[in-house]
């Protein structure tokens, strides 16, 4: 079986061809790239029909010149693929969605050989592709993936800051300055980090969706915390979380019992 890897880390095409070759002693690698442009050229050269054409692609995501996602667009990826990236597991979602396989790093060796036989599963005892089943390699869908995936690994659009009015005059706001948002009779308020306390026109559901989730975490109905204003965290009756923030809060910060996990989850990222 021909290889082609595309990575941009000398290091990482070293442990990966080892990790290959560990696996299955047969595979034969035709190739390396380290960039969108190399790879191209690589695969204009290489096309079915050719003795090095590959039967198959690694694919890192992020390259020396760009996101490999690019590749797809200057010229016509034949080979089944098999995306290799640090992304986590929730953008990850279209390749299961699309049936093409992906490898978390660090690659670990049974995750290679699930994903290699993944790929045999496909290919029929004379080379040519057979119908694939729904938790196999389809090729077909690899420009669907491509959007899919563009979209949900982009940074998202999260709001920089808030236009308040304070006094007499309007002042804006960077959303790094605020500690947490929260509901007091019908008011969305925030405080800073300095401890300053503004009022908002959004209520929280909508801030919730405006705020970058890796940053803020809604608690229960009337707080969503910034991160790094959580200064302790107490076990609480009835399986909440109690949170001391800084600068303290006016009310008492309970993490309800059905966000519990996910908050622990949230903090230990």
């Amino acid at each position: 079986m021909n290889v082609f890897l595309i990575e941009d880390e000398e290091l990482a095409v070293r442990k990966l061809t080892k990790l290959l070759l560990d696996v299955d002693p047969t595979i034969n690698i035709v190739g390396t790239s380290a960039s969108v442009r190399s790879a191209v050229a690589w695969l204009n050269a290489n096309g079915p029909g050719q003795p090095s054409a590959p039967d198959l692609i690694l694919m890192d995501i992020e390259l020396a010149d760009g996101q490999s996602f690019e590749i797809f667009e200057q010229t016509t990826v034949s080979a089944p693929v098999i995306f290799t990236t640090s992304y986590d597991e929730y953008a990850l979602r279209a390749f299961k969605v699309n049936s093409i396989d992906y490898l978390l790093k660090p690659i670990k060796r049974h995750e290679l050989e699930a994903s290699l036989t993944k790929y045999k599963r496909t290919v029929a005892d004379n080379g040519e592709p057979v119908e694939p089943k729904p938790s196999d390699i389809n090729v077909m869908d690899i420009d669907a993936l491509v959007q899919q995936l563009r979209q949900q690994i982009q940074p998202a659009d999260y709001r920089r800051r808030f236009l308040v009015k304070h006094r007499q005059q309007w002042v804006p706001i960077e959303v790094s300055d605020i500690a947490y948002f929260y509901s007091e009779e019908g008011v969305s308020l925030f405080r800073t980090h300095s401890n300053q306390k503004y009022s908002l026109d959004y209520p929280l559901d909508e801030l919730e969706k405006m705020l970058d989730p890796t940053q803020f975490f809604r608690a229960n109905r009337q707080y969503i915390v910034q991160i790094n204003t959580i200064q302790q965290i107490h076990p609480y009756f009835n399986n909440k979380l109690k949170l001391v923030l800084k600068p303290a809060a006016d009310d008492e910060v309970l993490v309800s019992r059905e966000r519990a996990a996910d908050f622990k989850k949230w903090m230990g990222k």
